[in-house]
């Protein structure tokens, strides 16, 4: 058997000199590696026979030395291979993930130094992933990469769905534009954040989705980002070449690097169905597999919290007005008089977990509750929380024994505004307190400019940080949630108590003006080929001033897209965010909310178009029922549904939760409808979502 298989990669593998070609494993996707004339690396991608990416430049400059490692390259050896195994999630869009995929390590060696690179290659059925390789050796020791030159030559001036490329936050609406318009679309696209900074105005970043004229879906992104600085692309529109752009440090460089190393993985999933997109693992399986031997006291979880109410205005993070600033250790909060708006207090906290225990959700969220917010943003503050401390009003061993008697775990919140080296100071010690009073899961933030001053949130030193952070929180068997971080990688399939990200324009924004009806059709197929986004969905009231009166922000979203969110975007972390009087309002629709699993073994993409509409079916990992959600974009639309992914033979009941005839999410987003019937794998249902609309059903087996 494996001399056949040596011979079928032989065959899959041609070799012509400098020149190399090889098959994905179902022979749709052709890639051809070569050396230009000059020993530059380069490679070239077909789909279905035709190109979708042209010849396209690979290498690294370095800092200090002019040869760099970008031509002046032989072969040296091209090692073709092949993989395939399936293997099981801990938690996921399903519970077992096929990772197939055709290899070609091509092995170079550059005349007059004689340092030596790989460049491996492996192609899937639904795209390409490569890294480079840097062997230890004498000649190629420690070095610092000034700048990645990879390529991605693109076909044509296809249709971008794409933010503004920025060293600091992914958190723009995204903008639909060819690629010749990114440049005039630029400075409209970057909106005001607390951490900032673009470097060109063709910039964008990844994940960039892309549809071609013909009609073919490209996807760019990173796997396995360990230890390396975050990619960006920049755009040359005149001949539409990406070339790799890498978030540098306080000083400008981009990566220390010691061999052996790699690189991350760069990807391309690209496919002629929009859905496939969605369906892709590609980043999943370019990284390593779990490396947590126990991963028991890893699980989804659904919860709620006081944090919307506080990110409206209704309440407040901070205890007092008293007090100009804060010193941990010096201010004295007896002293101080509440300010009356403050939401993490010990009865607020109680009334929230008596809501999560009467209607079965998993955990509570206390934002606020430890000292030092009243001047914790944009001081360029070191020792801005020490995370063990807590207000007056918040009584943590209280607290903890009243979740405990009810059922309901408590969620940590450690916001570190941007000091890492801070929170780093401080984190066994801030674990540990979470061990000793039931915490098992923590919402990490970054927002501010990052300290040590200089260092940007996607630098190489930063990386390592948000990575040391998941590895130490392993050590006590808690799950991370980070927000303001770096968007994911795949990394969770080897640190699966990575149970969350932010990354993106969160629900958060909405509280802010809004963002652009369509978002949650994109985000998808752009900020979630990484890994699950925290989104925080389930918001019921959309005109904010009835939160706040100082703030006339508005949702803009339907109720019933709201409740798509719970699949359309999935998440193993998934919070109810609205306030418990807004659901008690809306107590029937609220019912999926209750009812939706967040742990899945199987998931159906219906349909999807990126920025129009997405559909989805999942399983519950637990139950033989089935849950679909479905988010429009701007445009109303009507589209038929066929259930045959139900089981043969079975009968269900299918409870629709849909946006009624007059709803409008800007006029009446309060309008949905409820309705039963009884279905099977040969029903089919025709489905109407309003402007920025949606619907959710709950199909349960009638037994």
């Amino acid at each position: 058997m494996n001399k056949i298989k040596a011979l079928i990669l032989i065959l899959l593998v041609s070799v012509f000199g400098n020149a190399q070609e090889f098959k994905s494993p179902n022979g749709n996707f052709n890639m051809k590696f070569s050396l230009l004339s000059d020993g530059t690396p380069t490679y070239q991608l077909s789909y279905l026979n035709k190109e979708v990416v042209k010849t396209s430049k690979l290498g690294l400059e370095l800092k200090n030395d002019p040869k760099s490692l970008l031509n002046d390259f032989k072969v040296v050896s091209a090692t073709p291979s092949t993989f395939n195994e399936t293997w099981k999630t801990v938690w996921g869009e399903e519970t077992q993930i096929q990772n197939h995929y055709n290899e070609l390590a091509i092995k170079l060696k550059q005349n007059g130094t004689e340092r030596e690179m790989i460049i491996r290659f492996r192609l899937f059925n639904d795209g390409l992933g490569f890294r480079y390789e840097f062997p230890q050796q004498k000649n190629l020791v420690y070095f610092i990469i000034k700048e990645e030159r990879t390529e991605f030559a693109m076909t044509g001036d296809h249709t971008a769905f794409w933010i503004p490329g920025d060293y600091d936050t992914q958190e723009y609406d995204y903008t639909e534009s060819k690629l010749s318009e990114i440049r005039g679309l630029f400075k409209k696209a970057v909106t005001d954040n607390a951490s900032q900074e673009q470097f060109s105005e063709t910039g964008v970043q990844t994940s960039l989705m892309m549809k071609t004229a013909d009609g073919i879906y490209i996807n760019i992104h990173e796997a396995a980002l360990i230890n390396y600085s975050c990619m960006s692309l920049d755009l040359n529109d005149k001949t539409f070449v990406f070339q790799s752009h890498l978030t540098p440090d306080a000083k400008g460089d981009k990566g220390y690097m010691q061999t052996p190393c790699v690189s991350p993985w760069r990807t391309l999933v690209i496919s002629n169905d929009a859905r496939d997109i969605l369906a892709s693992r590609m980043t999943l399986n370019l990284n390593e597999p779990c490396k947590i031997e126990d991963t028991s006291w890893i699980k989804p979880v659904k919860y709620v919290g006081v944090w919307w109410e506080m990110i409206t205005g209704k309440s407040s993070w901070s205890y007092t007005n008293d007090f100009p600033s804060i010193q941990l250790g010096v201010t004295d909060y007896s002293k101080a008089k509440p300010n009356g708006t403050h939401g993490a207090t010990t009865e607020h906290v109680k009334e929230l977990i008596d809501f999560a225990a009467l209607h079965g959700f998993d955990g509570v969220l206390v934002e606020g509750w430890n000292e030092g917010w009243e001047d914790w943003f944009g001081q360029s503050k070191d020792y801005v929380f020490d995370f063990v401390t807590p207000y007056p009003d918040f009584d943590v061993k209280g607290i903890h024994a009243y979740a405990k008697s009810k059922g309901v775990k408590m969620i940590m919140h450690h916001e570190t505004s941007g000091s890492a080296r801070n929170y780093e100071r401080h984190l066994d010690k801030a674990f540990q307190f979470m061990n000793d009073n039931g915490y098992d899961a923590v919402k990490t933030g970054y927002v501010g400019n990052m300290l040590p001053r200089g260092e940007h949130h996607y630098s190489q030193w930063i990386l390592n940080h948000y990575q040391y952070v998941v590895e130490k929180a392993a050590d006590y068997k808690i799950m991370i949630n980070a927000h303001e971080a770096v968007r994911p990688t795949g990394i969770c399939r080897t640190y699966p108590n990575m149970i969350g990200n932010e990354s993106a324009r969160g629900t958060e924004f909405q509280a802010f003006g809004g963002s652009k009806p369509n978002h949650t059709t994109i985000l998808p197929f752009t900020r979630l080929m990484g890994g699950p986004m925290d989104y925080t969905p389930g918001i019921f009231e959309m005109d904010i001033s009835k939160l706040n009166p100082n703030n006339n922000s508005h949702v803009n979203t339907t109720l019933a897209n709201q409740l798509g969110l719970y699949v359309t975007m999935y998440s193993p972390l998934q919070m109810a965010a609205d306030l418990p009087e807004n659901y008690n309002r809306f107590f029937d629709a609220f019912q999926f909310i209750k009812d939706v699993p967040v742990e899945w073994s199987e998931s159906k993409y219906l349909e999807a178009e990126p920025g129009y509409y997405i559909t989805i079916a999942r399983k519950d990992k637990n139950s033989n029922n089935w849950f679909v959600g479905n988010n429009n974009g701007v445009n109303p639309r009507t589209s038929t549904i066929n259930l045959d992914f139900l089981e043969k033979g079975k009968k269900y009941e299918a409870i629709i939760y849909a946006d009624a005839k007059d709803a409008d999410y800007k006029t009446n987003p309060q309008a949905y409808k409820i309705t039963k019937q009884k279905v099977t794998n040969k029903s089919k249902l025709k489905m109407t979502s309003a402007a920025a609309g949606g619907y959710a059903i709950s199909i349960v087996e009638v037994k």
